[in-house]
């Protein structure tokens, strides 16, 4: 039986039409499939391959932690010193408030915590949210996304569960003494790249200060560089009481976390004991991967490169078939006046070697979200098929 068969008889599908190409090798910005064919990879594994992929400092420190011990006991009971570093390092490139690191598998995984962590640090039980956000879709997290199209055959979920519009100023007053958390993407990816004022999010931040809801930032797709700065709070001039980690946190390998003050994750320990628990989260491996590439991320030059990259997008990237260009430091969104069009020049460009996709809550915008790693002549290359690729669907339907 040929593998893409397999492929989809035993492997449990998310949609009736996946990507399907057999990927062999990936290496820097360029995949390669089955048959020898080179792929631009433009979704660096959903803003998880930052630094591209198979980095090597990153594979010699998924090496030589296979070299030593794999999984040992359940999360927190023993020391695992790439945890330890890895949490360590963390805190040191963050803000004084945000000092103690809960590793977790994913990053929904991380929401899943996060939400806990305010109902016990508060004794509250309501939430606010906003719509069209994306945090995962577990029940907890499902709970809290921004659109009824993906909740409602899982119903029912979370009661006390608030959604206001993003970056709408005149929901901050609904934030009271009843409101355990308010959980808001930095920057929402799956609406197709939303920056939000900076006044709006530091008017979310005093709300929140005044009336003891607890202001949690996802910055599961915005982190680690991809915006332009390490975290994309800094640019807001805000800080969450709890930080949202996932994606890129493990260069590759599976990792989430959430991460506050060590005041606020003490309440996790007691009454009851063990108040939040996990058998594989912060694994070894994974976190040696995200150690190395976070430091290949910081000690690098990428973070600065990220806004003059993006420029290069807004430069090539220009064709009567694109109505808008959003852009997040290399978080982008190509809109097209309807899903169709963005649908088939997605389809051709894979045929012509680029890979991208949509957004969930924006299936007329094509993802551009590339590793931070790739190169000028790579930016142009990938823009030139797009372009062709949009003549081409333009001219089919016309």
């Amino acid at each position: 039986m040929h593998l893409r068969q397999i492929f989809l008889q035993h492997v449990a599908q998310t949609s009736p039409a996946p990507i399907g190409i057999e990927i062999v090798k990936g290496e820097g910005c360029t995949l390669w499939d089955a048959d020898g064919k080179e792929y631009i990879d433009l979704i660096g594994g959903i803003s998880v391959c930052n630094i591209g992929h198979r980095h090597p400092e990153v594979v010699n420190a998924i090496k030589e932690q296979a070299d030593k011990y794999l999984h040992l006991l359940v999360y927190g009971e023993i020391i695992q010193s790439p945890q330890v570093r890895y949490a360590k390092r963390i805190a040191d490139l963050l803000p004084e408030n945000l000092r103690s690191v809960y590793f977790t598998n994913s990053g929904a995984e991380a929401v899943e915590g996060a939400m806990k962590l305010a109902k016990r640090v508060t004794g509250r039980t309501q939430m606010i949210s906003f719509k069209n956000s994306y945090h995962g879709s577990t029940q907890g997290a499902l709970s809290i996304m921004g659109d009824e199209y993906w909740r409602n055959a899982f119903r029912p979920l979370l009661p006390g569960i608030s959604r206001y519009r993003y970056n709408d100023f005149g929901m901050i007053e609904e934030i009271n003494t009843d409101i355990a958390c308010v959980i808001a993407e930095t920057v929402q990816a799956e609406q197709g790249v939303n920056i939000p004022d900076k006044e709006w999010l530091q008017a979310l931040r005093a709300r929140c200060s005044e009336t003891g809801a607890l202001l949690i930032f996802d910055e599961i797709q915005a982190g680690f560089g991809r915006t332009g700065s390490l975290w994309a709070f800094e640019q807001f001039d805000v800080v969450p009481d709890i930080l949202l980690l996932g994606k890129a946190l493990g260069a590759g390998m599976p990792l989430g976390a959430f991460v506050s003050s060590f005041e606020k994750m003490q309440s996790l320990i007691s009454n009851p004991v063990l108040g939040h628990i996990t058998t594989f989260g912060g694994h070894p491996v994974s976190c040696a991967a995200g150690l190395a590439g976070l430091n290949v991320l910081v000690e690098s030059d990428l973070i600065s490169t990220v806004k003059a990259k993006a420029e290069l997008f807004r430069k090539y990237l220009q064709h009567p078939s694109i109505v808008a260009l959003r852009t997040a430091g290399l978080l982008m969104a190509a809109e097209f006046q309807k899903a169709k069009i963005c649908q088939e020049v997605i389809s051709e460009c894979i045929r012509h070697g680029v890979l991208t996709d949509w957004f969930l809550f924006a299936p007329h915008c094509l993802r551009i979200a590339p590793p931070l790693t790739i190169s000028s002549s790579e930016i142009e290359n990938a823009c030139q098929i797009i372009r062709t690729c949009c003549d081409k669907v333009q001219n089919e339907l016309n």
